[in-house]
């Protein structure tokens, strides 16, 4: 049964946003008592948290599925929907986000670091908030926008100040047992370890980490053995140590052999030349292991690394090893520049940015992107025409149909609004109308303006009054 996972493709999905109500008060003696729908809710995020006591992404593998909460429709009496609740995905430290074409969508290294995987939707506006000195009584009121869908890839790298590399039955398991409290499994046949292992080291007053990558042979990165799988988790690390077999039982290989395959490995990997190398030959404690690792220490110095002579059983020359360890970590951290507080970068809109665009796609067909009008055509009821006529009013204060003049649209062309894949076609009209115009402009309801029966008869009543004290006083009018 599979306990580690560093690599899985997760679909996740924000919460839709409520619609907005449509509602008209009604109060006894109150016919008239205006709009009065409320606002939908607000759509859940999906929201990726760093969380440092979660060390795996096997829950993913498990159920790939995420969907956050959608929120509630708006109702009468100006009740505003609830919005949904977010939903916080717990990851490891060192997960990096990617898109389906492979492209970096986030790194987050970092107890608590976020990145929102899926926007929620916006809730729908009601009849009430689209009220105005013109528009009195709306007989419509606005949809809840979808929330955002879409497919990530998850990857594990480790985040480790020290990585372990060598062939399988190295020794790299049990050097790490001894120089750090961690336990991984240790037994004499290769790829005994088949998940990064990771331990801590201190060293005087430097703390690191330490971790054992699974064994590498010739071919790891092309996907042979384990390598591929876990080469990803050396990316992070400061300082490489390459960990040689001096008591190797396999006549075909020598520690010089295993170091050369090894860094072939790497370079054909990529992005690793410029870490520092440490070489390690382990079992020395055998008595042929001693005299080979005498033999090649020339070799491996002339070659520009620093040589140790260890061992895990014998504990022999853990001590300078770890100190020399902490030695290169802490020049690398010293070096690292100085991590200053995030920026507020303030990009205000340019002059001529009207925020939409219009590509003539073909004779006679035209296409609008933008992120107002794709929004404002998601959030309208094509069932009411009085919403249609609202949206078509947008679009023009937009300044759409200009544009749509400018690039050459005639009457009765196609012009959809949205991409190739999610977009609302139709022909266009100049000034275009959708029918509700017969009953007087959008939004406007006749009865507010003509008399009421009580308030009339209140004004006759004093009009009569005031002509009897007129003609009481003597007073008549020319």
């Amino acid at each position: 049964m599979t306990t580690f996972v560093d690599r899985v493709e997760l679909h996740v999905a924000a919460g839709n946003g409520g619609h907005g109500c449509a509602s008209v008060h009604r109060e006894k003696f109150k016919p008239l008592g205006g709009p009065d729908g409320g606002n939908g809710g607000r759509g859940g995020d999906v929201i990726l948290v760093v969380d440092q006591d979660v060390t795996t992404l096997l829950d993913y593998h498990h159920h790939p599925h995420r969907k956050a909460t959608n929120g509630q429709p708006g109702a009468g009496d100006n009740r505003e929907g609830k919005n949904g609740k977010d939903l916080v995905l717990p990851v490891p430290d060192g997960t990096v986000v990617l898109d389906k074409n492979g492209e970096v969508l986030a790194d987050l290294v970092g107890q608590g670091t976020t990145f929102i995987a899926g926007q929620g939707g916006r809730g729908g506006l009601g009849n009430a908030a689209l009220a105005s000195a013109r528009r009195k009584a709306p007989g419509f009121a606005l949809l809840g926008e979808p929330g955002e869908s879409r497919d990530i890839v998850l990857e594990l790298k480790t985040v480790a100040d020290v990585a372990l590399v060598g062939y399988p039955s190295a020794g790299k398991s049990s050097l790490i047992s001894v120089l750090s409290a961690a336990k991984p499994k240790i037994a004499d046949y290769p790829f005994t370890t088949l998940v990064p292992n990771l331990g801590v080291v201190t060293a005087g007053a430097t703390v690191y980490t330490i971790a054992d990558v699974p064994g590498l042979i010739p071919g790891a990165s092309q996907g042979k053995g384990l390598g591929l799988e876990f080469l990803r988790h050396v990316e992070r690390c400061e300082v490489l140590v390459h960990v040689l077999d001096t008591a190797t039982l396999e006549s075909h290989r020598d520690p010089l052999s295993d170091l050369d395959v090894i860094e072939e490995e790497l370079a054909q990997y990529g992005g690793l030349e410029n870490r520092p190398r440490v070489v390690v030959l382990n079992k020395v404690d055998i008595p042929d292991g001693k005299d080979l690792a005498d033999m090649i220490r020339p070799d491996l110095e002339e070659r520009g690394y620093r040589v140790f002579e260890v061992s895990a059983v014998a504990h022999q020359g853990l001590k300078e090893l770890s100190y020399a360890l902490a030695d290169i970590v802490a020049k690398a951290r010293a070096a690292k520049p100085v991590q200053e507080a995030t920026r507020i970068v303030i990009r205000p809109k340019a002059v001529d940015d009207a925020g939409f665009t219009v590509t003539q796609e073909g004779e006679g067909f035209f296409r609008v992107r933008g992120e107002k009008p794709e929004r404002w055509v998601r959030q309208t009821d094509f069932n009411n025409d009085e919403a249609v006529g609202y949206l078509a009013d947008r679009l023009n204060r937009l300044g759409v149909e200009d544009a749509l003049l400018k690039a050459g649209a005639r009457a009765a062309d196609g012009v959809a609004i949205g991409p190739e894949d999610n977009a609302v076609v139709f022909d266009w009209e100049p000034s275009m109308s959708a029918g509700a115009e017969m009953l007087g402009r959008r939004g406007e309801d006749h009865r507010f303006d003509a008399p009421r029966p009580a308030t009339q008869r209140r004004r006759d009543r004093d009009a009569e009054r005031d002509e009897a004290a007129q003609e009481y006083e003597g007073f008549r009018p020319f």
